[in-house]
């Protein structure tokens, strides 16, 4: 069966054998994104792409991970607009600001009544990032993608079944997405399969977690690894995805 553009991705992610294929997808994307906002292509002195960022900004995340990737002078051009843009809309929003009056039960209690509308002004800022909100585009095609996969492709339905499962966070991505892509007969085939590969991982990781300890033990300083030496890591990513031992990613 002739693979379609948009499944390359899934099934790269699948033949990777890593412990999440959403993880391998998340970290790919990101990395092309760090790259578009970033990279060689500059396109940070674009104004199409200087407004966006200029409106949405950067999560506290992004923004350490785009210092580290090392392009000193596009971070500068970025924080360049993005502080003219700010100022001018603080400024505008100290105008217009107005302290409310509080009771003395509310100060003692900590209660602002209607709520203070400088910290709402603010905490908006802080929940958009330009990263973030493409990278969340991407990951509900990836989602749907898979699902496209698993309904019409028996070889990507028989990968899935042999491979290492998903992280706890993107596990519950993908049983949402079940309920949204699936009919009432597919989930209760799904549902079963899945629950399975994810109960076998999860002991694996376990297992993997518990020999690397006991390595430590003198009794078993000439006994083999097995596959435990990246044991910690590969449990943390099972927890909460990404990957906790990658270095910084930086301009190639």
């Amino acid at each position: 069966m002739k693979e379609k553009l948009f499944e390359i991705p899934l099934n790269d992610a699948m033949d990777a054998d890593d412990e999440c294929l959403f993880c391998f997808l998340e970290r790919k994307a990101e990395q092309e994104l760090m790259d578009f906002v970033l990279g060689s292509c500059a396109s940070y002195m674009e104004s199409d792409t200087r407004e966006a960022t200029d409106r949405s900004g950067f999560c506290r995340i992004h923004q350490k991970k785009m210092f580290d990737y090392g392009n000193a002078l596009g971070n500068g051009w970025i924080l360049k607009t993005y502080y003219k843009k700010l100022i001018k809309e603080m400024k505008e929003e100290f105008k217009e600001y107005a302290p409310g009056k509080t009771s003395l039960k509310d100060r003692l209690t900590g209660k602002t009544g209607n709520g203070n509308s400088m910290a709402a002004w603010i905490e908006g800022k802080e929940k958009t990032c330009y990263i973030c909100d493409r990278f969340s585009e991407i990951y509900e095609r990836y989602v749907a993608t898979f699902f496209h996969l698993y309904k019409k492709d028996s070889v990507f339905r028989e990968k899935l079944e042999k491979s290492r499962g998903f992280c706890l966070h993107h596990f519950a991505d993908l049983c949402s997405g079940a309920d949204k892509y699936l009919n009432d007969k597919e989930r209760k085939e799904f549902y079963p399969v899945i629950f399975q590969i994810m109960e076998q991982n999860m002991e694996r990781i376990s297992g993997d977690v518990d020999w690397f300890i006991e390595k430590f033990d003198y009794l078993n300083k000439d006994a083999d690894w097995k596959q435990s030496k990246d044991a910690v890591q590969r449990g943390m990513q099972k927890l909460r995805g990404g990957y906790p031992a990658d270095p910084a990613y930086k301009q190639r």
